[in-house]
């Protein structure tokens, strides 16, 4: 039995805080780990800044929600899942997914939790567990499955590399670079064909 394990952001839906920052006009929300390596710390600076602009889950939902996915994620999804088990490991957070995974046909989502208080306002965040898209690989390693893993950027490749299989998708310069042991595709189409390959070698 074989498992593909699909990272969200970048792949099947736009960066969901860059989208976000760009539809509400507030840059600073562009910023990413690149930007402050530290995750705690730069949740709790979204957090404020969401505080500050008195913007609640309601309003960050809705917003989210118009976004939609990647042109032909969907399409590509729904055939993927004809032939394999899809799992979907983010380092997103249900509140936010929720819309865009209603529009992908509800496929199987293992990703984070925010917390908000009873106006909408999010107050705190919390981590299934660390390194989660990783750990979710091994334990399925250990259930017996195959594992096929693609993702598109640095907070993948230890998923890439635990999976008998990872392939980039769409990444930066600097990941082909320093990754070049995982095959490059740049669309859907090539991304499936990967799929397949590896498939039939693991």
């Amino acid at each position: 039995m074989q498992i593909v394990c699909l990272d969200l952001e970048g792949v099947l839906v736009p960066e969901i805080w860059i989208e976000f920052a760009n539809r509400t006009g507030i840059t600073e929300l562009r910023r990413t780990t690149r930007d402050e390596p530290n995750y705690d710390t730069l949740m709790k600076f979204r957090l404020d800044l969401l505080s500050k602009h008195k913007l609640g889950l309601p309003d960050i939902q809705k917003v989210i929600a118009e976004m939609g996915p990647m042109a032909g994620a969907k399409d590509f999804l729904d055939d993927l899942r004809q032939q394999f088990q899809v799992i979907i490991l983010s380092d997103t957070f249900y509140e936010f997914a929720m819309p865009l995974m209603q529009q992908l046909g509800m496929p199987a989502l293992f990703c984070h939790k925010l917390e908000a208080d009873n106006s909408g306002m999010l107050v705190n965040y919390h981590l299934r567990m660390p390194n989660q898209k990783k750990e979710a690989v091994q334990r399925f390693k250990e259930l017996q499955f195959k594992v096929i893993a693609a993702g598109d950027s640095y907070n993948d490749t230890a998923m890439l590399g635990e999976a008998h299989a990872g392939i980039l998708f769409h990444p930066p310069e600097n990941v082909i670079r320093e990754f070049p042991q995982f095959p490059v595709t740049m669309n859907y189409a090539e991304l499936k064909a990967e799929i397949l390959k590896a498939s039939a070698r693991i």
